[in-house]
């Protein structure tokens, strides 16, 4: 069997350039190589709505938000299946009996899961579909047969949550399912890019994130007003680069032909960073800079996005048709599963027949 990819994001909200340089581009390279015989990307809004269960109208409305950014950034329907979670019913059947492998402890001692819970303040009373998420998780990456999950290094234990999950099923039942591996970002600046204002991560609701949907101007503003060195308060103070989010953007999102179009007077970042951090340059000209790369690179992707814009029931259909694929491929695992844990009774013709043989007599 070839390589499988299965990734996707929660429709909370329009993405930005976290997930893209953290994932998307990613994503879309991948497609491209040539190297994965399936690749399935999912918007998850059922797992979105185990945390606003109380506001649907939110998922509801950037589901296709989220389809125009994968769209935008390249993910291209006829490479990659692009589907809706909540339309695979076998996903939710799946998690049903991967529920019996997993010990509440076990879930209480997954550290993203911690993390997500006291940052959205459930310790008090966690919804049970959220508490769950890492089985349902499991169920979306093992539906597929994925052997290779892009993610950041704050999923690593959801990863090996389902690889556990695999070996427990396999070892019980049968060889059925395939243990994924984990594939993080190359780049260490984009595992976890931060927000605008130099807190630890983008954030919807912090307003610090900077949208692949922005226009021109917006990406801009936002980016003239990014967070730097409390301390560089004079042109001539020496800089810091750690914890300055500019040059975290810069290690994220520049290459070698950026300095040579646009700041030609430094050979490349190493340069830049060096002269910053003596003192002598502004914040202002490497906020300059770093707008023209982040343009350049959002350019294309407000283009694509503007002819998708155009025919949203196309979009729609492109989700519907990636749905149905996707629920197919489902489909075959959970018989398999069923097969493998003697619950397929009706398919079961040896079984039929024991039984009606022995009430013959």
């Amino acid at each position: 069997m070839g390589k499988i990819i299965l990734t996707g994001d929660r429709p909370t909200g329009r993405l930005h350039v976290g997930h893209y340089v953290g994932s998307l581009k990613r994503r879309v390279e991948l497609q491209n190589s040539g190297e994965f015989e399936k690749i399935f990307i999912m918007i998850a809004d059922a797992q979105a709505l185990t945390d606003n269960f109380d506001n649907p109208e939110k998922i509801r409305q950037n589901i296709i938000e989220v389809a125009l950014d994968y769209l935008s950034c390249g993910l291209d329907p006829a490479k990659s299946t692009l589907f809706v979670q909540s339309q695979i019913s076998e996903l939710t059947e799946l998690t049903f009996f991967y529920m019996n492998l997993v010990t509440v402890s076990r879930l209480q001692r997954n550290p993203t899961v911690k993390s997500e819970i006291q940052m959205r303040n459930f310790e008090a009373s966690i919804p049970v579909g959220f508490f769950n998420y890492p089985i349902s998780q499991a169920a979306d990456i093992t539906a597929f047969k994925a052997d290779t999950v892009p993610v950041g290094d704050d999923q690593l234990p959801m990863i090996e949550q389902t690889r556990e999950i695999v070996r427990k099923f396999n070892s019980i039942y049968d060889e059925v399912l395939v243990e994924p591996e984990a594939l993080l970002p190359s780049n260490d600046a984009c595992m976890r890019l931060p927000g605008t204002d130099g807190k630890a991560k983008m954030s919807k609701s912090l307003g610090n994130c900077i949208y692949l949907a922005d226009t021109e101007k917006d990406v801009k503003t936002k980016i003239m007003s990014m967070y730097t060195d409390p301390t560089h308060i004079q042109i001539s103070d020496p800089g810091h680069i750690e914890g300055n989010t500019v040059f975290t953007y810069l290690d994220a999102f520049s290459n070698q032909k950026h300095f040579e179009e646009y700041l030609p007077e430094y050979a490349n970042l190493d340069e830049l960073k060096a002269h910053y951090q003596r003192g002598g340059l502004g914040d202002v000209k490497i906020k300059k800079f770093l707008n023209n790369v982040i343009q350049e690179e959002l350019s294309p992707i407000r283009a694509r996005r503007a002819e998708f814009e155009k025919d949203i029931p196309a979009v729609y259909e492109i989700l519907r048709q990636g749905s149905e694929v996707a629920r197919e491929v489902a489909a075959q695992t959970l018989s398999e599963v069923k097969k493998a844990m003697q619950i397929d009774y009706f398919n079961d013709a040896a079984l039929i027949a024991s039984h009606a043989e022995k009430y013959k007599k």
